[in-house]
């Protein structure tokens, strides 16, 4: 009775052991191979008022490689949805359930269901004539979904109008939003503002479980 049961201690302490080493092998191996989760991808947008294209002309409205070097290790709005090299009809979205809202307010603007309002101040709300039309992908959300707490999705096509406009003006509207998302969703990102950690030791430990 005492060999069986030196025995079948042993077996235990084998058994522990093992599951002890097996543990901190696939701990190494995830402390090893860790990569802080990437997000990276398009939309295209275009916001009318009253008929003419807004431009967005202006450095406010673009996020620059000084900016993401300054700020390595740090997410800020900015980061996780902005606009690059002057191209006025792209969003880079580089975090995970980023809103159009949430785009806007990085450019300095404010868009609610029924009104728009610039970052230089100016207002445009709808009244009995004119309204914010929302089309989204080719499909018309005007007073069915406010946009500002819709997610961005990847390819997504979005058309903001502010006027009294035609069904016809609106859909000519929405073919001038550009399709190149896919084009820069393969291209190489011009900036490093990825919205992602720093990969320090810390880091490491702090996702291994």
């Amino acid at each position: 009775m005492k060999r069986l049961h030196i025995s079948s201690l042993s077996r235990w302490v084998v058994l522990t052991v093992g599951l002890v080493l097996g543990a901190l092998i696939v701990l190494g191996i995830r402390y090893a191979t860790y990569k802080p989760d990437q997000v990276h991808y398009h939309a295209n947008f275009a916001v009318y008022m009253d008929e003419k294209r807004f431009e967005f002309k202006g450095p406010q409205y673009y996020q620059e490689v000084a900016i993401c070097s300054a700020t390595t290790g740090i997410t800020i709005p900015q980061q996780r949805a902005h606009m690059h090299d002057d191209i006025n009809s792209l969003i880079h979205v580089h975090d995970h359930a980023v809103t159009w809202g949430q785009f806007f307010e990085n450019l300095g603007w404010i868009v609610g269901p029924d009104f728009i309002r610039t970052d230089d101040g100016t207002a445009y709300s709808a009244d009995s004539v004119k309204k914010l039309h929302v089309v989204v992908n080719g499909q018309d959300y005007t007073d069915l979904t406010p946009i500002t707490n819709t997610v961005i999705k990847d390819r997504d096509r979005l058309l903001l109008s502010f006027g009294d406009i035609t069904d016809t003006t609106l859909q000519q509207e929405f073919k001038s939003v550009p399709s190149t998302a896919e084009h820069y969703d393969n291209a190489k990102d011009p900036a490093s503002c990825a919205g992602t950690e720093k990969v320090t030791p810390s880091v490491r430990l702090h996702h291994l479980f």
